[in-house]
């Protein structure tokens, strides 16, 4: 027979274990989630759109920071940062790059019309949600300039949608915008609180805690490898040689809305380790030979990159090298049109005025590209010679801790199922909404909690049990009377 303090020391470990079992679950819930990577689309609004480009104000837009097109009339913002909170549904997320509209040219060539909105950011809390922006404006009628930090733009409508529960990728689809009273402001007066502007559309990654840091014996395990690394590369010849590099083109902005358009009906394909960052191409893991005090390059990029589409739209670049000499550079690639491939064809031209690396990097950013005679041609002479193509961003590491430029980061590809589903209008839903992963939260959980709540009630009903069986064996004493 089990004394009463047996049975009272058999209850409390049985706790401590079915505890220590539950609350990782639960703790892994309620833990709030990075967000890192992701676009979100917006049109700011279409129909302003068309007044900046129309007859009236007969002027135009143009991207800053990596923005990009998406579709007929949306601008993709890039490199989602911010948290998630999958227990409240709490999320703030900001997003990179900027649209810049001009328009109303005046005599001494300044524009009436001046706009630039950046950096948005949706913050979404208790069920209601605004999207903030980074705002510079001129003033209609007094050209005042006003230069403000997010500011609250839109409120969104997030009616009926519940963000509890989601794990990765968080998409949010058409949701509805309207201009804020400090959004009115901030817009210029072009439009008064409560207009309604484009929908929003957005999809983020989000990742979990941290890692734990690396112990003291595993920093110096790393150390050790990275010593005997530098001595590997020490030891090599490298006159001349550089340690990585990478060019970033995006062709040009209407040849890619041409191809995805209603006319191209296309697509474009990347391969051979290319990498899509919305608004250009990267051709990363350049090899070949760089000078320092010439300022000189010739390299190889791996990747390519092949559009295709409707009347008979076939183009591919491949084989993409970049030479540097004398302040100018030029990109080339093997090029694949109807069947028959060129080698080496110079594309374009490029200005390289000061090509000399600081803290271990040379830099090229968003450099002015023209295109070349044998360009043209490669394009079928859809553009003619010397027509301004998409600005070309080059980056050579001449250092092995210099890091090259991040490249715009989109995020996975949104799905359906990544989507928070509308709650009932009847009753309002207290099941997860956004999409569930298997790196997050799901009836796997619930399961656990259901089986350790039963486990739970076993442990007590055989406590009593024992406590019952003992206290019918053993005599009465001062020592169980005071513990019972």
């Amino acid at each position: 027979m089990l004394s009463s303090r047996s049975a009272r020391a058999l209850a409390v470990a049985l706790l401590a274990v079915l505890s220590a079992a539950l609350l990782p679950a639960a703790t892994a819930q309620a833990a709030s989630r990075t967000v890192q990577g992701g676009r979100l689309d917006w049109g700011i609004k279409s129909s302003f759109q068309s007044y900046v480009t129309g007859p009236i104000a007969n002027g135009s837009w143009n991207l800053t920071g990596g923005a990009a097109t998406v579709g007929g009339s949306q601008f993709r913002f890039h490199s989602a940062a911010g948290s998630y909170d999958p227990d409240t549904g709490a999320f703030s997320s900001g997003f990179l790059g900027g649209v810049h509209f001009t328009g109303h040219r005046k005599a001494d060539g300044g524009n009436e019309l001046d706009l630039r909105i950046s950096r948005p950011t949706v913050r979404i809390n208790g069920g209601s949600g605004t999207l903030y922006a980074d705002m510079v404006s001129k003033e209609r009628g007094t050209g005042k300039v006003s230069n403000r930090s997010q500011v609250p733009l839109a409120a969104l409508n997030l009616s009926g949608i519940s963000m509890k529960g989601g794990s990765t990728p968080i998409a949010l689809n058409n949701i509805p915008a309207t201009l804020t009273a400090q959004g009115a402001s901030a817009f210029a007066g072009y439009y008064t609180a409560g207009t309604p502007l484009d929908p929003i559309s957005l999809s983020v990654d989000t990742k979990g805690a941290a890692e734990p840091k690396p112990s003291p014996s595993e920093k110096k395990d790393d150390a050790d490898a990275e010593k005997d690394e530098k001595k590997d590369k020490a030891d090599k010849e490298k006159a001349g040689r550089f340690e990585d590099a990478a060019v970033d083109w995006g062709v040009r902005r209407t040849f890619r809305e041409y191809v995805t358009g209603s006319i191209g009906q296309g697509k474009w394909t990347l391969a051979d380790g290319a990498q899509d960052g919305g608004a250009l191409f990267r051709f990363p893991q350049g090899k070949g030979t760089y000078d320092a005090k010439r300022q000189t390059l010739d390299a190889d990029f791996s990747g390519s990159i092949r559009f295709t589409g409707a009347h008979e739209l076939d183009l591919k670049f491949a084989a993409v090298t970049v030479s540097v000499a004398q302040g100018e550079g030029t990109l080339s690639a093997d090029v694949t049109s109807e069947g028959k491939t060129t080698r080496n064809v110079p594309l374009i031209t490029f200005a390289a005025e000061d090509f000399a690396p600081k803290e271990g990097l040379a830099v090229l950013t968003e450099v002015p590209a023209t295109l070349t005679a044998d360009g043209a041609e490669a394009f079928g002479s859809m553009y003619k010679a010397g027509t301004a193509m998409d600005p070309v961003s080059l980056a050579v590491a001449v250092d092995e801790k210099a890091q090259l430029p991040a490249l715009p980061d989109l995020g996975s590809e949104p799905t359906a199922a990544a989507e928070p589903t509308k709650k009932p209008s009847a009753e309002p839903s207290t099941q997860p909404a956004a999409a569930v992963s298997d790196s997050g939260t799901g009836t796997g959980t619930y399961a656990a909690i259901g089986g350790g709540v039963l486990l739970l009630v076993a442990a007590g009903a055989a406590f009593f049990v024992l406590r019952r069986r003992t206290a019918q064996a053993a005599p009465e004493s001062p020592d169980s009377s005071r513990t019972s």
